[in-house]
């Protein structure tokens, strides 16, 4: 009797890996459990070799394509699952995987492990964001790809084995819109991993002379708010008379030059510092030293079924968290944050002022954040549930625990 560990494939089409932390935390905790796990991913900046080995975890990359239009995204998506497919098939034919992985968006890649069913591999949906309501989000406007991304999910869920989610709104679009049974979904959140954050000291130079700093981490899309984020900055610079405020934004997005350029048109250049992507030590300089951490992200329908990593990373900093009144958000952040009335951008900028203009509600809020982490809003907590759900596709008999789907207070 062979005693080869189960081989699973995972497929994320979003972001390379290692650079996906939840994929690779997930990938990670597979591998220590024993499964022999293979990734396919497209290659990004600082991982341009077509395969590595980390961590006891194979990484096969692709050249992505990349989209510069609506009807683009078509050929990206089609350019994408040809190589994820090859990928896939390179893999399977030395490792025969017992399981498929596909994170989206977007939500196309059910159509590999159709193929791969019919060899008896399983399949699990981990659903980072609804495609449908993202796409909405990112374009203002329904039409046909809207529609075409609300059949790909609506096949993706009929496809799956299992479903994972990342919070109780998609679970209810799994059970509600899926039609996927409530026993095959499984909520595991995209929770920091405290050994990533053990804080440096405080940099004061990084503020450049200013008593306070105010920090952005994300992408920057048409979808992330920081062009509301830019107004708020506005409104305290320039109307507020506010000189004594760094704002540091700081990730890539398509969307940072046109960023930068409306900063300067009006007139931020001197208060908001663009720095692209940090990571690692550079990032956690920047957290150690800022006094608050804001996430513009506009309330909309595709916001408000998001938790955002940035809001619970903020937290195990310790850093107190200015965001829009979002369902989610306020799960996630809870009495860590302030939440400015939906959408307002002024309302943004005074909940951020009132902030800075009181040390002892920062602190407070910040050994808040720190407390609801290490109380269970992290990955040490939530990798048992990727496991829960792996061995459910699997066949294994898994115990209920309704308890794991409750929101932590």
């Amino acid at each position: 009797m062979s005693n080869r560990p189960t081989a699973v494939c995972i497929i994320d089409e979003n972001l390379s890996v290692p650079r996906d932390p939840r994929v690779w935390r997930e990938a990670v905790a597979l591998a220590r459990a024993g499964y022999l796990v293979s990734v396919i991913c497209p290659k990004g900046k600082g991982f341009e070799s077509s395969f590595e080995k980390i961590d006891g975890v194979s990484i096969h990359r692709y050249t992505a394509y990349e989209a510069s239009g609506h009807l683009d995204y078509l050929v990206e998506y089609a350019w994408a699952l040809f190589c994820e497919f090859i990928l896939a098939l390179k893999i399977y034919a030395s490792t025969r995987f017992s399981v498929i992985q596909a994170c989206n968006p977007p939500d196309t890649i059910f159509l590999i492990a159709r193929f791969f069913k019919l060899f008896g591999v399983r399949f699990i949906f981990d659903q980072h964001d609804p495609a449908p309501e993202l796409y909405e989000a990112k374009f203002q406007r329904r039409g046909f790809l809207y529609r075409l991304a609300k059949v790909a999910e609506r096949l993706t869920f009929r496809t799956a084995d299992a479903v994972v989610v990342t919070n109780e709104s998609c679970r209810e679009i799994a059970v509600t819109r899926g039609k996927v049974s409530p026993d095959r979904v499984f909520v595991v959140r995209n929770c920091p991993d405290l050994d990533e954050f053990r804080l440096p000291d405080p940099q004061p130079d990084l503020k450049r002379g200013r008593t306070h700093m105010v920090v952005y981490v994300g992408i920057m899309g048409t979808q992330d708010g920081v062009d509301m984020l830019l107004e708020s900055i506005e409104y305290l610079v320039l109307q507020k008379g506010r000189k004594d405020t760094l704002f540091v934004l700081i990730g890539p997005g398509p969307e940072q030059p046109r960023l930068k350029a409306l900063a300067t048109a009006r007139g931020l250049d001197e208060w908001v510092t663009f720095t692209g992507g940090l990571y690692g030590a550079d990032l956690l300089s920047y957290l150690a030293t800022s006094d608050v951490a804001v996430a513009p992200d506009p309330c909309n329908d595709f916001n408000d079924k998001l938790s955002m990593i940035k809001i619970l990373e903020y937290q195990a900093c310790g850093v107190p968290v200015v965001l829009y009144d979002l369902i989610e958000g306020r799960r996630c952040a809870g009495d860590a944050a302030l939440f400015a009335d939906r959408n307002d951008p002024i309302d943004f900028g005074n909940k951020v002022a009132t902030l800075l203009d009181s040390e002892p509600l920062r602190h407070q809020l910040g050994s808040n954040g720190r407390r609801r982490i290490e109380g269970g809003l992290n990955w040490a907590a939530e990798k048992g549930r990727l496991l829960k759900a792996y061995e459910f596709a699997l066949g294994v008999s898994v115990v209920p625990e309704p308890e794991l789907q409750k929101t932590i207070d």
